[in-house]
């Protein structure tokens, strides 16, 4: 008898999840963190050559830059939130994010598979050059490049 009360009333404290429930509450916090992070960010365009692309913009006006470049999956909020913490360190940055892949981001391994296949290398070199110079032209004296896993071994080769 105790056995089935404590099994029923386990199970109505802590009723098994459902997909929908954690759809809800995993996706919840997820969101609130991206348009946290989203609202943080002046997107603007970068002209280079004969192309221009968007880069987002975070941190004091003066501050020193830090080029943050995206991961595999692209601009997606994990990178966003990186970079908002970033610009928030000790005295204060100034974060730019250049998007690699035009707006496009992976959202599943196949996907960021064929985005990071086809991504156009040396003009992706040239958008990182252009990155810096346009924060040193809008304040930055110093400036710094924050490499993730993948990228630096196409790059710094």
């Amino acid at each position: 008898m105790l056995a089935s009360i404590c099994t029923f009333s386990a199970s109505r404290l802590f009723p098994k999840p459902t997909a929908f429930s954690l759809l809800r509450t995993s996706a919840h916090p997820r969101f609130q963190v991206r348009s946290m992070a989203d609202s943080a960010f002046k997107k603007i365009q970068i002209q280079r050559d004969d192309t221009a692309f968007d880069v987002y913009v975070v941190g004091k006006e003066d501050a020193p830059g830090i080029v943050v470049l995206q991961e595999w999956w692209g601009v997606d909020f994990e990178i966003k939130n990186h970079a908002v913490k970033i610009s928030q360190l000790g005295p204060g940055f100034k974060a730019l994010i250049p998007d690699l892949y035009r707006g496009k981001v992976g959202l599943d391994v196949a996907e960021a598979q064929h985005l990071f296949d086809g991504l156009d290398w040396q003009g992706a070199v040239k958008d990182i050059h252009a990155s810096v110079n346009w924060l040193k032209a809008n304040g930055s004296k110093k400036v710094w490049l924050l490499f993730t896993c993948w990228i630096n071994k196409r790059i710094l080769i």
